[in-house]
């Protein structure tokens, strides 16, 4: 099987940081991307989601969204007592490993397809839906018994913020069309789609390489913590997903979810609620090795694992 293209556009990416090119993504195009993709992923997950009874739905969206709460829970002492973290950096570290990454899910869902492996469209569903509750948990963690948690502020940045609003707003607008009415739309949002994630992974290769000395000094624990705790993830969500009678191609993505860790929104909510941690640890661990690992190691073994499960030989 070849290679994914869009994986060997962010190792380009990788290479050009690590060599200090004078290769720059301007970042008007980087941010229009990112608006591109979010819309893009929420519409599709619309369309598939306008197929499905949401009663049906509803069960299964409660079990993946309790499992994934567990995990900041098993993250958070495992970082304190284990990586001797503060209270507020384990906090931190431990949200952006409960949150999720959409460009993961993205490239996950593009790999799947490379493979002509079908699975449910409603997976980015429970992308919208487990990109905030381990942020709240996060905060609840670092600031238990302070009585200054801001939740207030934490709730708006997170469902204010860029990721959700064109997630939802994508994924509501998909839903009340339809596939009949987005088709004068498939050739910008779904064409287009893999073509301008290559160029988006590029930029998120120069990012990535630009994160590693953060890492080289966070230690040699959260450099583990950073690779075992997606596989950990990861195994928990194909696990999820054979329970709930996924397809093998939805036990994958669903692995992929749960073994990524955001670096959008839970920096920015880790910002406002927890200012006292430090970015450099939960960025650098999310996005200078687990990132680059999901993409080049993580993904793969994920959708290995999910036909294990489904004794698919």
């Amino acid at each position: 099987m070849p290679f994914e293209p869009v994986i060997l556009f962010f190792l380009l990416g990788v290479l050009a940081g690590v060599v200090r090119s004078d290769l720059k993504i301007p970042a008007v195009l980087y941010e229009s991307l990112s608006i591109f993709l979010l819309l893009a992923i929420g519409l599709k997950g619309g369309v598939e989601l306008a197929r499905q009874p949401l009663a049906e739905l509803a069960g299964p969206a409660l079990v993946v969204v309790g499992v994934g709460a567990l995990l900041p829970l098993i993250a958070f002492p495992v970082l304190q007592r284990l990586g001797r973290l503060s209270r507020s950096d384990a906090a931190s570290v431990a949200a952006h490993y409960g949150s999720v990454s959409v460009v993961t899910f993205a490239v996950g869902a593009a790999y799947l397809s490379n493979l002509r492996q079908a699975y449910e469209g409603y997976m980015v569903v429970f992308l919208v839906l487990l990109e905030f509750p381990a942020l709240m948990i996060g905060v609840w963690l670092a600031k238990r018994g302070q009585g200054d948690a801001n939740l207030g502020k934490v709730l708006h940045e997170v469902f204010a913020g860029k990721s959700i609003l064109l997630l939802v707003g994508g994924l509501l607008i998909g839903w009340l069309a339809g596939a009949e009415g987005l088709k004068p739309l498939d050739k910008v949002f779904f064409d287009l789609f893999k073509g301008l994630l290559a160029i988006f992974l590029l930029e998120m290769g120069l990012v990535a390489a630009s994160r590693f000395d953060d890492l080289k000094r966070a230690g040699a624990f959260l450099l583990g913590f950073a690779i075992a705790m997606p596989l950990f993830a990861g195994t928990l969500g194909a696990l999820t997903a054979s329970v709930l009678g996924f397809s093998v191609g939805g036990a994958a993505l669903l692995a992929t979810l749960y073994a990524s860790a955001s670096y959008i929104a839970a920096p920015a909510a880790m910002r406002i609620a927890v200012p006292e941690a430090n970015p450099a640890l939960s960025i650098g661990a999310a996005l200078g090795i687990t990132f680059p690992f999901n993409l080049v190691v993580g993904i793969p073994t994920y959708f290995w694992l999910a036909r294990q499960l489904e004794g698919v030989v």
